[in-house]
């Protein structure tokens, strides 16, 4: 019979009430921890649906819990789970197999999405992220931010109304500007607008318009519109879009006659051995971006040519006011000029 050790037990104790320790402490401890963990991850798909919703809503569209849970990305426990917390909670109602925002869960879900937009706003102004990254850092940030930050981030941007895809940003009370124009695709051939929106999501359609390089303020012209396609010239380049992914654009119609120029074109389209007048900075360019390219001298009237092509393709080499500046093809993008 095997004898008994008291250190090997003392040991085992001590190993037993560490791993206690390890688990239970107060704040630190594992289990505090994943509670911790598990309240959190709870919130974000409390707020994730709430925002949902409210998208729905207000683009007339109705979701039940199938569509709901198609287009969250969470375990469909965990939705379940959340959609019974807000039901008691009187933050949604469902109306049949309908689900709907009760007020307090429409305040609630404009807290989140007034945070969303107002990050992506600093994002563009105050950052050299790329666009591309706007979403997805935003959709981080507007699960973290209280309403004093909210508040605090809106004063240091001069309190905008939009965000920099045209999107309305509400205020702390909930009211929100009213976006102004129509989709691109109830434009009849002819018609001439200004781009005043272009919605983000669904995300497959929206990097479609970012690989178009189509910006954000610029005046286009209806050339072509059928079933299957939308035409438009638009700083002197022509564009082509499937009609589902011009519904991504809202476009206020300029009603007294505007000639859309042919001549005037992206920097970046300019040639080797072509000068050119700068007529201005594209909308798209905000922020410290469009101040830097100020201070580099790329202001209006200013006569600009390529001094120096890259042969790996970019960045080029601009000669403006004597000195030679590097520019990658989407700053050069947003350089509006006129060709000699």
């Amino acid at each position: 019979m095997e004898q008994y050790n008291p250190i090997l037990a003392l040991a085992v104790f001590f190993a037993f009430v560490g791993l206690l320790y390890l688990l239970l402490r107060p704040v630190k401890g594992w289990y505090w921890l994943l509670a911790k963990n598990f309240k959190s991850n709870e919130k974000v798909i409390i707020e994730d649906i709430l925002k949902q919703l409210y998208h729905f809503e207000n683009s007339d569209n109705k979701v039940d819990m199938k569509t709901l849970v198609q287009v969250l990305d969470f375990n469909n426990g965990r939705i379940v789970e959340a959609i019974k917390k807000m039901t008691i909670n009187d933050l949604i109602y469902f109306e049949s197999d309908i689900l709907k925002l009760t007020e307090k869960g429409r305040d609630y879900a404009l807290r989140i999405v007034r945070v969303h937009r107002l990050w992506e706003r600093y994002l563009a102004d105050k950052t050299g992220f790329n666009k591309k990254e706007w979403h997805d850092r935003a959709e981080m940030m507007e699960h973290k931010l209280s309403h004093a930050d909210a508040d605090a981030l809106s004063a240091k941007l001069g309190n905008p109304k939009f965000d920099p895809h045209g999107d309305p940003i509400p205020t702390r009370t909930g009211k929100i500007a009213e976006v102004n124009g129509v989709e691109l695709p109830r434009l009849p051939v002819g018609a001439v607008g200004r781009i005043t929106h272009i919605e983000d999501e669904p995300d497959i359609i929206y990097k479609q318009i970012l690989a178009e390089n189509i910006h954000m303020g610029s005046l286009l012209k209806v050339i072509e519109n059928n079933a299957t396609r939308i035409v438009f010239r638009s700083e002197g380049e022509e564009f082509k879009l499937a009609p589902i992914v011009a519904a991504n654009l809202t476009v206020a119609v300029i009603e007294k006659e505007v000639v859309v120029e042919d001549n005037v074109a992206r920097l970046s389209s300019l040639e080797v051995h072509e000068t050119a007048i700068i007529i201005g900075i594209s909308r798209e360019s905000r922020g410290e971006s469009r101040r830097r390219l100020l201070d580099l001298g790329f202001v209006k009237g200013a006569t600009v040519s390529i001094d120096l092509v890259n042969p790996l393709g970019q960045p080029n080499a601009y000669l403006i006011k004597g000195t030679s500046i590097a520019l990658r093809n989407d700053q050069a993008a947003k350089i509006l000029i006129k060709k000699d």
